[in-house]
């Protein structure tokens, strides 16, 4: 079974066996290694759950940058001091243009009091859009009004990593292959990534591949042919070992992977 807690582990520890440094987004942003994983978590739901991969990387001595919402299902005070106490970054996982109905102006006054209020627990230095699907807002379209690096703020993932370089790899639509049922998280054309020939060869620079499950990225860095930089974006929320909670996560992504492909064909 994918999407296992128990995966997961095995996922995390071959990748370490692989000589994998695992990095911060920040720490990336600033001094990246040259083989390397970012672990992204996007905390759209189920807060314990990421409190849960937090606890499972700090006993591996991993680290990884958490994204949460200001939403009660995200944000939560305890969860994100725990978080922080365990080694791991803490970002702003921002949605304001669809919470501010588009309103330029008031989407900027609500990001800059929600990132106050998450600074108060914790230090942020790097933000993440919150891509909602059913919405006809794209979050980062703030920014084409506005500069976070005012507020302190070093990096946003969809702008400031070279995806032709850094292989992005998403959990997205339960799936680590989701590009045609993703509305917004995602990076670009596969053709001009790692690999590709606009690139340098590498033996550790593989062409770009489609990974549908987890085992097959682990046996990508079995057999060493994983690129030498990745992230990673988990969503918790859909990452369980109990059966009903499971099942239910089955069904409702892949009904929610037809409504998205109906969204981008229109």
């Amino acid at each position: 079974m994918d999407f296992t807690i128990k995966k997961y582990k095995e996922l995390l520890s071959v990748l370490k066996d692989a000589a994998y440094t695992f990095q911060t987004f920040a720490e990336f942003l600033e001094d990246p290694a040259d083989r390397v994983i970012v672990l992204r978590h996007d905390v759209d739901a189920k807060k314990y759950n990421s409190l849960r991969f937090a606890r499972i990387q700090a006993s591996m001595e991993i680290r990884g940058s958490y994204f949460f919402r200001m939403v009660s299902q995200s944000f939560d005070r305890e969860v994100i001091r725990e978080i922080t106490a365990r080694g791991h970054e803490i970002g702003y996982h921002y949605e304001t243009m669809d919470t501010a109905g588009g309103d330029i102006e008031k989407a900027f006054e609500l990001f800059s009091k929600n990132l106050k209020k998450l600074r108060k627990l914790v230090s942020v230095k790097t933000i993440c859009m919150h891509g909602s699907p059913l919405s006809k807002y794209d979050n980062r379209s703030l920014w084409d009004h506005y500069d976070y690096r005012e507020l302190g703020i070093i990096g946003e993932p969809y702008f400031d990593i070279d995806f032709a370089k850094v292989l992005y790899l998403t959990d997205t639509g339960r799936r680590w292959d989701g590009d045609k049922v993703s509305v917004r998280d995602k990076v670009g054309s596969r053709e001009l990534g790692v690999g590709s020939s606009t690139q340098n060869s590498s033996p550790h620079r593989a062409p770009r591949t489609a990974y549908r499950s987890t085992n097959e990225i682990i046996n990508a860095a079995v057999s060493n042919s994983l690129p030498d930089q990745i992230m990673l974006t988990f969503h918790p929320q859909r990452w369980t070992n109990k059966p009903l909670p499971w099942i239910k996560e089955l069904i409702w992504q892949n009904m929610k992977n037809v409504v998205k492909r109906m969204i981008i064909k229109r």
